[in-house]
C-alpha cells in the first residue's frame, strides 16, 4: 500500500485527475478501475471519481511497489543557467522576464534547456519543488510566448494557483498583457478586429472572412508612443489571445513588425539586420496588470508588473527615436 498527504501543492483536484498525474504509465481505465474496486481511499473512505482532494487529506492506493513504479514517472530536474530574470515571487505565482531565443516549453527539437525547465531547476534549487515528494503536481507556465520574443511570463506554483490563473486567462479581462514593438510606416491609435485561422501544415496564421471555416476572432488595441514616417514605436494590448496574433494582425493592416521573418517585410528585415544585426521579431512584453483577479489570486488585484525590454531592442528605440523613456 501506498499512501500520501495531500498539501498546498496537490490540494483542490479531483481524485481521478490526481491519480493520472500520479502514474501518467498507466494504461487507460486503470485509474476508474481502482476507484471501483475501492483499490483507492481517502481518509479510509471508498470517494467517487470527482471527489475534490483537500490539504491534509490521506490518499491510500492498494498498489504493490513493482506496480507503482511501472506507472509512476518522476519529473526530472536538469541543472541548467538560469537565463530569466525573476519579476515577483510569492507562495503562490512566479513572473519571469523570458530572454528572447528561449522556449517557453519543449518542442520535438529542444526539450531540455527550457524556459519551464529552468523554473522547475530555479525551484529545485531553493527547496520549493521536490520531484521526489510534488509526485502529482509540477509549477508550470500559464501562457506561452514565441521563442523569439521577450518579457513576462506568469508560473502557477500551486494547483490552486494554476488553475485559477488559467481560467482567469481563459476570461481574458482578469489580466491585462501590453507589448512594446516596432511596426513599419506611420501608425496611430487604432483597434484591430478580424478573422484568423492556422494552416497546420506551415504552422501560421492566415486571415480570413467571418463565415470561414475555424474562423477566430481577434482584437488587437494599437498605442502609438513616437511614430514617424518610416516606423512607430508601439504599444499593443490583447483583447483576445491568439497564436501570433501581433504579427499576423499588425502585418496584415500594412504595419509589419520589425525583423519578423514569418509575417513581416523582407526587404526591410533586411536592412535592419545589417545596421541592428537583429534577426528576429523586435517584440517585448512588457507589462502584466491584475485587474479582477479571483480565487487564490485575489490579493493582486490592482498590481502591475514590468519590465524593460532589453538592451539590444533599447539600443534601436534610441537609434531611431532619439528616446529610451519609454
Amino acid at each position: 500500500m501506498k499512501v500520501f498527504i495531500i498539501d498546498k501543492y496537490h490540494e483542490n483536484q479531483r481524485i481521478d485527475k490526481y491519480l493520472k498525474k500520479l502514474l501518467p504509465n498507466a494504461p487507460s481505465g486503470f485509474v476508474y478501475k481502482m476507484l471501483r474496486k475501492k483499490d483507492v481511499r481517502i481518509n479510509g473512505i471508498k470517494v467517487k471519481e470527482n471527489y475534490i482532494l483537500k490539504r491534509g487529506d490521506e490518499v491510500s492506493l492498494y498498489l504493490f511497489e513493482d506496480r507503482f513504479n511501472d506507472y509512476h514517472q518522476a519529473q526530472t530536474i536538469y541543472y541548467l543557467d538560469i537565463q530569466f530574470e525573476v519579476v515577483y515571487e510569492d507562495e503562490q505565482i512566479l513572473i519571469v522576464n523570458k530572454p528572447a531565443g528561449l522556449l517557453v516549453q519543449g518542442d520535438s527539437k529542444e526539450n531540455t534547456n527550457t524556459l519551464d525547465k529552468q523554473v522547475l531547476a530555479y525551484l529545485y534549487q531553493k527547496k520549493e519543488y521536490n520531484p521526489h515528494s510534488q509526485l502529482a503536481f509540477t509549477p508550470a507556465p500559464v501562457h506561452r510566448l514565441d521563442r523569439n520574443t521577450s518579457g513576462l511570463v506568469i508560473f502557477g506554483k500551486t494547483m490552486k494557483a494554476l488553475q485559477d490563473l488559467n481560467e482567469m486567462m481563459k476570461k481574458r479581462y482578469c489580466i491585462d498583457k501590453k507589448y512594446i514593438t516596432i511596426v513599419k510606416g506611420f501608425m496611430n491609435d487604432e483597434s484591430l478586429e478580424g478573422y484568423v485561422k492556422k494552416n497546420e501544415e506551415e504552422g501560421k496564421m492566415y486571415m480570413v472572412s467571418s463565415d470561414s471555416k475555424g474562423a477566430l476572432r481577434m482584437q488587437t488595441e494599437v498605442h502609438s508612443l513616437k511614430s514617424l514616417k518610416e516606423y512607430s514605436l508601439i504599444e499593443v494590448q490583447l483583447i483576445t489571445g491568439r497564436t501570433h496574433q501581433i504579427r499576423i494582425h499588425l502585418s496584415s493592416s500594412g504595419h509589419p513588425l520589425m525583423g519578423d521573418r514569418k509575417y513581416g517585410d523582407f526587404n526591410w528585415n533586411k536592412e535592419i539586420k545589417e545596421r541592428f544585426k537583429l534577426n528576429y521579431q523586435f517584440l517585448h512584453a512588457y507589462s502584466l496588470t491584475f485587474t479582477k483577479p479571483f480565487g487564490s489570486i485575489s490579493y493582486l488585484k490592482g498590481r502591475t508588473f514590468t519590465c524593460r525590454p532589453p538592451e539590444k531592442l533599447l539600443k534601436i528605440i534610441k537609434a531611431l527615436f532619439e528616446t529610451n523613456d519609454i
